[in-house]
């Protein structure tokens, strides 16, 4: 075979019409691009060339053969990278050349390469060269390995017939005879370059950044509640999914705190930004908001102190939170926002509410006077607390995540942990969705029938001097004999109500009011008054009268506890655990 006229075909050739023989002296336009080395350099202030052509160099000038001297099996042979030419329909060996050969040895010449060059297969390059040859372009595959563990970037390039005049110069017993009839057709060039150490660099890079990953993920869900509290008036369920490969984890959370008489605080956040650094202050402001609402702190009072703490957390970092107390009394949800997505709750009958103002900037920005709103969570509802990630994409505006969550919410019946699921299923997010995802369902059920009978409520207002107090024992003892509690735990409410009504009476103001409540859990007592100073446990003395109060409903409560209330008095409570 003659490479000569190949070598016009190739990509970046010309094509010459003097024989490989002809050694005429080469025009000095083609000599200039390369200078002998002990030529000496023209002088700086060497006059311009005279312009015109430049008179023919000798040929013994050149420091080597020009291009037109080589021929294609001379340029092929000197390359680095495995090169192997194919002709024919069934793609079979004309030649390789010795770099080819060193990286998956020798191949038979005139052998189809589906069964003669394995390694095609596994770069997976052979079903490439039928598009090749049937559609004259080029095609690549990048970075496949083969079975010894290279990898290679191969490029296929078509190229044309050649005439049988061509073949005379080629028949030296390697494989680039291909015999005359198979001259006549056109072929695939294959060009393999090494790139095993460029995969095995970016192997280790993928290696480390899933290592990264991993270890912010799993810190994430460490600092993530292990098992969500459930209150006796609520049902809950929360989901986290971390962002797909390409999106680091971020700084998702959420958590449910019981307060005590009954109330409940549930908390939502995204702190902005990827990795460890976003995760590790999820963990402190999480850990924050817990001892925050140990003070049953309204929730303006938690998102304010939570501003002040963030910005001296890491001022860099941006942090959304929605802080809500839900107090069975009540009906609705009491919350406070720090630049986060609404709340959205569903009614019974399927209408989707969304909670209004007030919100405020972001946690750490500081100067903003947080406040609280109130959106109603009646019986049969379900309130949904979200981050960005289940909303916000690229291709919309978040209005419209937020309005399709809703739309989907107003569909989604189910237990909390279903309706978790539904959501995430109908707003699309999957295993590679490019943020990660926390999504907090909260149900105030509707109790019917034998279950509605563990859930009682009873008051009193307690009005006038010290007469109030042997009232309220007469209420409570018929009350939580009505409610038929063992006798034990009925004397101990009877105390506890009278303990805590005689504190009211000494050290509040009015207006007082007794409340019992029960559930299919516990027993709950208590008193609100119009004075907002919060009693505290005291070590009375062996003389003293008096101060021994919430020492004895400390002794004898499961546990107990007190908190201003929006009117500006305070509510002192305490509960009793009921024997399972």
């Amino acid at each position: 075979m003659n490479f000569t006229r190949w070598s016009a075909r190739l990509p970046g050739t010309q094509r010459r019409a003097a024989a490989r023989d002809d050694r005429s002296p080469v025009p000095a336009a083609r000599a200039e691009y390369a200078r002998p080395e002990d030529a000496p350099a023209p002088p700086d202030d060497a006059s311009p060339a005279p312009s015109g052509p430049a008179p023919a160099a000798p040929a013994e000038t050149l420091p080597g053969p020009a291009l037109a001297d080589l021929s294609a099996r001379e340029i092929l042979c000197r390359l680095p990278a495995p090169v192997a030419l194919l002709h024919g329909p069934d793609h079979r060996v004309a030649y390789v050349n010795d770099a080819y050969e060193a990286a998956f040895g020798p191949r038979p010449s005139g052998a189809p390469a589906a069964a003669a060059m394995p390694e095609l297969a596994q770069l997976s390059v052979l079903p490439l060269l039928d598009q090749v040859l049937r559609s004259g372009t080029a095609r690549t595959v990048k970075s496949r390995r083969t079975a010894e563990g290279g990898s290679y970037t191969v490029t296929c390039t078509p190229v044309a017939a050649w005439d049988s005049e061509d073949k005379a110069a080629g028949e030296d017993g390697r494989s680039g005879h291909a015999g005359a009839d198979a001259s006549r057709e056109g072929g695939v060039l294959v060009y393999a370059a090494d790139v095993t150490d460029h995969a095995e660099a970016a192997e280790r890079l993928r290696t480390s950044e899933r290592r990264h990953r991993e270890t912010a993920v799993t810190l994430q869900r460490s600092l993530l509640p292990q098992e969500l509290e459930q209150p006796d008036d609520l049902r809950i369920a929360a989901t986290y999914q971390p962002g797909g490969t390409d999106a680091a984890v971020g700084g998702d959370w959420y958590d449910v705190i019981t307060l005590g008489a009954g109330r409940t605080a549930l908390v939502i956040g995204d702190v902005m930004g990827r990795g460890v650094r976003a995760a590790a202050v999820m963990g402190q402001l999480r850990t924050a908001v817990r001892a925050y609402a140990r003070l049953d702190l309204p929730p303006h009072e938690v998102i304010q102190l939570l501003d002040g703490l963030a910005a001296e957390i890491d001022a860099s970092q941006i942090a959304t939170c929605v802080y809500a107390v839900h107090d069975p009394n009540e009906g609705h949800l009491v919350y406070a926002s720090a630049g986060h997505l609404p709340i959205l709750v569903r009614d019974e009958d399927g209408t989707v509410h969304r909670a209004a103002e007030p919100t405020g900037p972001p946690l750490g920005t500081g100067g903003w006077i947080h406040t609280s709103g109130t959106i109603a969570l009646p019986p049969g509802s379900t309130a949904v607390l979200y981050t960005d990630g289940l909303v916000e994409r690229r291709s919309e505006d978040i209005d419209e995540g937020v309005a399709s969550l809703a739309r989907a919410l107003s569909g989604a019946k189910g237990t909390p942990q279903v309706v978790c699921d539904r959501l995430i299923r109908s707003l699309g997010v999957t295993a590679e969705h490019d943020d990660d995802v926390a999504v907090l369902v909260v149900q105030h059920p509707a109790r019917t029938g034998s279950n509605a009978e563990l859930f009682h409520n009873a008051g009193l207002d307690l009005l006038g001097g010290v007469e109030a107090a042997p009232r309220a024992r007469a209420f409570a003892t018929g009350v939580l004999t009505s409610w038929r509690f063992p006798v034990e735990l009925r004397d101990l409410g009877v105390l506890a109500t009278s303990e805590l009504v005689a504190n009211s009476l000494q050290h509040g103001t009015p207006p007082m009011r007794l409340g019992l409540r029960r559930t299919d859990r516990r027993l709950i007592i208590e008193v609100t008054d119009g004075d907002d100073h919060l009693p505290r446990r005291r070590q009375a003395e062996p003389a003293d009268e008096a101060g021994r109060g919430i020492s004895i409903i400390a002794s004898i409560a499961t546990s107990w506890g007190s908190r201003r209330t929006p009117g500006g008095g305070k509510a002192v409570w305490c509960e009793f655990a009921l024997p399972r």
